[in-house]
């Protein structure tokens, strides 16, 4: 087989929505299309979604085919319930079909009613079962938190009977593998890890920082705490409170830039005003990732307070910046951050010992460039969305049955 056509599934379209799932599709297919020019495969790569934030007619970007299908556009997981159904429904013509979470169960139950069988990858990011549990111990959920979480214990099912169909299955870390075998039962042997990536060309450092802060709304001789992610319980950003309590008692120049939207914003501006610690924290969204980039360049040092984490694409994008990390010391997070070379991990769930390694990275510039420019050279050795695009050739070519070609 000289070709071959791959159908990936997922509910959001990845060409509108900036998640890490959905960018983890768009780098990835860029890349395999890209490359195919230089191998004797070709690939064929077709992206069917859900119809959100207006997707409503195919489109062809760089050579990937994005094309709708029938879904509501309301709240997870109506979502995915809807676009399943129309899975389910539709006749596809494919090699190979790649369903991304909690998505494509619908096309198994299909292909039940059909003779010929095609190999099925499931690619794993986040494990629900392990959402689910770990939102149960967190517990004071409100109505709707307790409603969402009651769709998440089902379509956890729908996951575990997912994965078990499955001809292989993908994940991200070593820590989502194993919440995967606990939660799921699943044979390890037909288990793949392929982390997540960074464009290291995108994300960078840059040349003169101070003269950026200005273009932020920051002031250029603060230092710049920076946090990327959904404002969401599992972030942790209510131990980023209590460790900002700290720090600003000894940095009396710091400014934290949170990037991002979620249901927990309204909580979190009401901590900050109770600390009265709102003048420190600067709040954005809807950056292009241009300027996230830039953002991330004109930052001292970045901060991942999560209680839970597969992997963190964010955290490649600060380690690609030359920015140290400080962490909680939690599977997923981890196997991304050396502790003590390219950021320091704190235990998790413990905000004073946040506190302390952000003041030391803080008040050593030396040291944030040391680890910084570690943690950049780490990011381009294991971790672009090349080397994952070649990974996710290879398990291709492997479910197919055929040698995977060498991508340049």
């Amino acid at each position: 087989m000289d070709s071959f056509r791959l159908a990936v599934f997922n509910t959001q379209p990845p060409h509108l929505y900036k998640g890490g799932v959905e960018r983890r599709i768009n780098e990835t297919m860029n890349r395999l299309t890209t490359a195919a020019a230089t191998t004797t495969k070709q690939v064929d790569i077709t992206v069917y979604s859900g119809t959100k934030a207006g997707f409503k007619k195919p489109i062809n970007i760089e050579g990937v085919n994005f094309v709708p299908l029938a879904s509501t556009d309301k709240v997870y997981p109506i979502d995915n319930w809807t676009f399943n159904r129309t899975v389910a429904k539709t006749i596809f013509n494919a090699n190979i079909y790649e369903a991304h979470n909690d998505n494509g169960y619908g096309l198994l139950k299909a292909f039940k009613n059909k003779t010929e069988k095609k190999p099925f990858i499931h690619t794993i990011h986040g494990v629900l079962a392990d959402e689910f549990e770990q939102a149960k111990l967190q517990g004071q959920l409100s109505f709707r938190g307790k409603v969402a979480n009651q769709f998440m214990a089902r379509l956890a099912k729908l996951e575990s009977k997912t994965a078990k169909e499955a001809d292989l299955i993908v994940t991200i870390s070593e820590h989502s593998l194993k919440k995967i075998q606990k939660h799921y039962d699943i044979d390890p042997s037909k288990v793949r890890i392929v982390p997540n990536g960074v464009d290291p060309e995108k994300y960078k450092p840059i040349e003169n920082p101070y003269a950026l802060k200005s273009m932020f709304g920051l002031n250029e001789q603060a230092l710049v705490v920076l946090f990327v992610g959904s404002l969401i319980p599992r972030k942790g950003l209510t131990f980023l409170v209590e460790a900002a309590k700290q720090v600003v008692k000894t940095q009396l120049n710091v400014q934290f830039v949170i990037v991002g939207e979620g249901p927990f914003k309204t909580q979190l501006l009401n901590s900050l005003i109770a600390a009265k610690l709102l003048d420190n924290f600067i709040f954005k969204s809807g950056l292009s990732e241009k300027d996230l980039s830039l953002l991330y360049g004109c930052s001292d040092v970045f901060v991942l307070p999560s209680i839970q984490e597969g992997q963190g694409i964010v955290l490649l994008e600060a380690l690609a910046s030359e920015k140290p990390v400080v962490a909680f010391d939690i599977g997923g997070v981890n196997e991304i951050i050396i502790n003590g070379k390219t950021g320091l991990l704190a235990t998790c769930g413990h905000s004073e010992e946040l506190a302390e390694a952000l003041l030391k990275l803080l008040g050593d510039a030396s040291l944030r460039q040391c680890m910084g420019a570690a943690g950049r050279k780490f990011a381009i050795e294991n971790f672009t969305w090349t080397t994952c695009a070649k990974k996710m050739l290879t398990i291709y070519c492997e479910a197919l049955e055929f040698k995977a070609p060498v991508l340049s």
